[in-house]
This record gives C-alpha cells, sequence and structure tokens, in this order.
C-alpha cells in the first residue's frame, strides 16, 4: 500500500482507472490536471486521511490510467466520466477538490450534479477564457507535437516543472522522475499530448453564468507565486460565487501541493468542517 492508500481499479467507460483509496469518513476525490496524476497528492492525502475517506484517481491518459487516443479527452468528458467512477464507487455525496484543470472539471460538476457534492474546492484552477496557457499552447503546434512523440525533452520538461514551484529545492531527481513516469513511454507522451489538444476553454465559459447560482460552498485557494495561472483567475472566481472563499498562500506556485502541503490541507479540513480560515 503507497501512501496514497490502497491501489485500485474501476472501469469507466470501457476503460481502467486507477485510483488509490484510504482513511474514514466522509469521501473526499481529489482530483489532479495536466502534466501529473495521483503523486501530486502525496503530501496531502495522510493529512486528509485520518478524518476523511481520500479518493485519489488517474485521469484517463494520465498516470496508470488506460490511455487510449480515440476518446475526448475535453475537460467536461473527463467530468462526466468522474461521474461514472463515483457513482461506479457507490458514492452519492462527496468533496470535491480540483488542481489546475480538475479544478475546471470541479466547475463543471458542481453546475451538472450538485446534489452529489457536499462542496466544491479549487486549488490553482484553471477558469473562464483565461487558458490554456504556455506551455500547453506550444504542445499543439506540429514540430513541438513531433519532439515530444519521438524523445521526451527531460532539460525542457524540467524548466517548465521547476518554473511552478515557489520552494525550487523540492525539485529533486525523485521527483522530477515522478513528474516524468508517464512520458518514459510513448503511449503516456501521445496521451499527454492528446489531452493538450483536446482542451478547450469553451467548456468552461459554457458554464460561466451558472457558476454565478451555486449555492454549495465553494473554497478558492490561490498560490501567489503560480506563474501559470494567474490572480485574475481566483479573483474572479471569487467575485461572481456568492459566499465563496478565497485563501491566498505567498510562498506557494502552482505545485501548491508540494510548496505548502500542511497550509493547503488545512484549509480545506477547515472549509470541510465549515469553519472560516
Amino acid at each position: 500500500m503507497s501512501i496514497l492508500g490502497e491501489k485500485k481499479t474501476a472501469q469507466v467507460a470501457g476503460h481502467s482507472l486507477i485510483y488509490y483509496r484510504t482513511g474514514k469518513g466522509e469521501p473526499v476525490l481529489l482530483v489532479h490536471g495536466i502534466t501529473t496524476y495521483s503523486f501530486i497528492w502525496r503530501k496531502i492525502v495522510p493529512l486528509l486521511a485520518a478524518k476523511y475517506d481520500v479518493i485519489t484517481v488517474d485521469l484517463l491518459g494520465c498516470g496508470a490510467s488506460d490511455m487510449p487516443l480515440d476518446v475526448s479527452y475535453a475537460i467536461k468528458d473527463h467530468t462526466e466520466r468522474l461521474k461514472e467512477f463515483v457513482t461506479s464507487l457507490g458514492i452519492e455525496k462527496f468533496h470535491f477538490v480540483g488542481h489546475d484543470l480538475g479544478g475546471g472539471m470541479g466547475q463543471i460538476f458542481a453546475v451538472r450534479y450538485p446534489d452529489m457534492l457536499f462542496d466544491l474546492a479549487m486549488i490553482n484552477t484553471v477558469a473562464y477564457d483565461y487558458w490554456p496557457v504556455q506551455p500547453i499552447i506550444a504542445m499543439r503546434t506540429p514540430i513541438l507535437r513531433q519532439l515530444m512523440i519521438a524523445a521526451v525533452d527531460m532539460g525542457a520538461f524540467g524548466l517548465i516543472v521547476k518554473r511552478g514551484f515557489y520552494h525550487k529545492e523540492l525539485v529533486t531527481d525523485e521527483l522530477m522522475n515522478l513528474f516524468m513516469k508517464p512520458l518514459q513511454k510513448s503511449g503516456g507522451r501521445k496521451a499527454f499530448l492528446h489531452f493538450a489538444r483536446c482542451l478547450d476553454n469553451v467548456d468552461l465559459m459554457e458554464i460561466a453564468e451558472e457558476l454565478k447560482k451555486l449555492i454549495m460552498p465553494v473554497l478558492i485557494i490561490r498560490g501567489d507565486e503560480d506563474p501559470y495561472l494567474g490572480a485574475m483567475i481566483a479573483e474572479r472566481l471569487h467575485q461572481e460565487i456568492p459566499g465563496s472563499r478565497l485563501v491566498r498562500i505567498a510562498t506557494a506556485g502552482h505545485w501548491i501541493q508540494e510548496d505548502e502541503p500542511v497550509q493547503t490541507a488545512q484549509a480545506l479540513l477547515a472549509f470541510f468542517e465549515g469553519k472560516h480560515v
């Protein structure tokens, strides 16, 4: 059993999703974004599992899950698979926590299936039409796409990862190996590029007005040194979602789960328990 819990497999839409589960209590689903998979929650899970049933999932095309190239990896389609996934586990209601694109999936889920959520927490999330951002856009260009498929440029990918950290010293060989693991094989590189090609901010613009009508508790966590997703995203979400809370962490970049796991987990726990943070 890993620090994330017991490794399990769920069949969703004819494909295998790998997930991990640990702890007891109300279910908490942790959803990653692009360039990562379940490992990004490794420092958060132990801090939540004492009070909650914590589930981390590798989205289709990511981590150890299946990587078909003939289905859409658009965030609205990932959202529908997540709905099927939690339903297959017999979960009727849960806390949704999404990072990066996972936060966008949380927005769609909250609009489409509000009765299934206790609340929604978004961490350094995408929203509206302020994304996709570089370097994801670059991955759509044919020459870079071919280069990625042919061979992973460890140096370039490493710079992208490191730029997303506030605490640069945390970027160890061990951590880089975790980021790189799915990209070591051709299938993983092709799935990553397919994910990038499928991204379309129209998915979130379609539900932008509906966000203003959400009545569930909503938490927005922002790492102030995130170089990829600007502060205006968190600020606009906070302004437009009624009663939402915004927590800003000054010493965190995009990979806030690694930069400041304790502060992030404390904010989530207080939110789940209905306390102001």
